[in-house]
């Protein structure tokens, strides 16, 4: 088997040239941006590990003979998953590596702007000494967070933020009553953004969600709340988000994940005074890293050998 490594901004690749080096497969490495690259790297290749490359039709028609792309990430919306079915090509994903990091991030990042503590570091730094230098702040103990998702890292955030807000909501119609933990009470989504004081949110990149936080849905959530988005960037319409915060409705938003990453330093979101920003990094420790790595290279070695990957998106032929 013969496999191509499209892209990676991993420091190297000895974790997954030891393990294909092992189940010996022929590793092609390459730093992809375009469907392109990818075809002109990916001569005589049976399978794609991917991370950003974008990977569609265009690749599919042109190396008939790619069968499986497997994606860094629990996320697979640089993969047309319609494109892959309909030329039988497996997608595989690693839809469970970092889940509680990416929790615990949404977690840290919703008592940061509750609390106001990068608001303070900046105060502080600025010669500002004062508890009210950041504004007012209510009780986090007499709060509601609100959850937008509840699958793996939805439920992991609902868990470990239900000791420190007085109530945990949470929106997703494709989770059945009985999923829904004790703790969590179940709502609408407009429920959700009228009564959470912070929403977190964690759902995948779909034609349904796609700038779904828009100006009519960030209209709904209550005066003074926060916006939390470690999921995908392009969920938020920055726009409508600069707006919202400029007009004073929302006190906040943390956000890990934007729509172009790495952002100009100059643009409106990166220098905004309410908003906290992380680079896309709340999947990130060496644990998780490593399994990330490790799940994402090994769905191709599974499929050579046993005509599968292990984490199944689309079956293929």
């Amino acid at each position: 088997m013969k496999i191509l490594i499209t892209d990676y901004d991993f420091p190297d690749l000895e974790l997954e040239q030891a393990l294909y080096g092992a189940a010996g497969v022929e590793v092609l490495v390459a730093q992809c941006r375009t469907e392109d690259e990818v075809i002109a790297a990916s001569a005589g290749c049976q399978g794609l590990l991917v991370q950003y490359a974008p990977i569609n039709a265009k690749v599919f028609a042109a190396r008939p003979e790619i069968r499986i792309v497997s994606r860094y990430g629990a996320g697979f919306d640089t993969v047309n998953t319609v494109d892959a079915k309909a030329h039988g090509v497996w997608v595989s994903n690693s839809p469970d590596y970092g889940v509680g990091e990416v929790a615990t991030h949404a977690l840290a990042m919703t008592l940061s702007l509750l609390r106001h503590i990068a608001f303070y570091d900046r105060d502080v730094k600025a010669g500002k000494w004062h508890f009210t230098s950041a504004g007012k702040m209510q009780r986090v103990a007499d709060m509601t967070v609100g959850i937008l998702g509840l699958g793996r890292i939805g439920k992991r955030m609902a868990h470990i933020s239900r000791n420190s807000f007085k109530r945990v909501i949470a929106c997703d119609p494709y989770i059945i009553d009985g999923d829904f933990p004790a703790y969590v009470e179940r709502v609408s989504k407009e429920e959700l953004f009228a009564q959470a004081d912070a929403v977190s949110l964690h759902v995948p990149l779909t034609d349904e969600t796609r700038g779904m936080m828009n100006a009519s849905v960030l209209g709904l959530m209550k005066h003074g709340s926060v916006l939390v988005n470690t999921a995908r960037g392009a969920v938020v319409n920055i726009d409508d988000l600069l707006a919202v915060l400029d007009a004073g409705r929302l006190d906040g938003a943390a956000l890990d994940v934007l729509p172009i990453e790495p952002p100009a330093i100059d643009s409106r979101i990166v220098q905004h005074p309410r908003v906290l920003l992380s680079p896309h990094a709340a999947f990130y420790s060496v644990v998780a890293e490593k399994e990330l790595r490790r799940k994402a290279a090994q769905n191709l070695v599974d499929w050579s050998r046993q005509g599968h990957p292990s984490y199944v998106v689309i079956s293929g032929k």
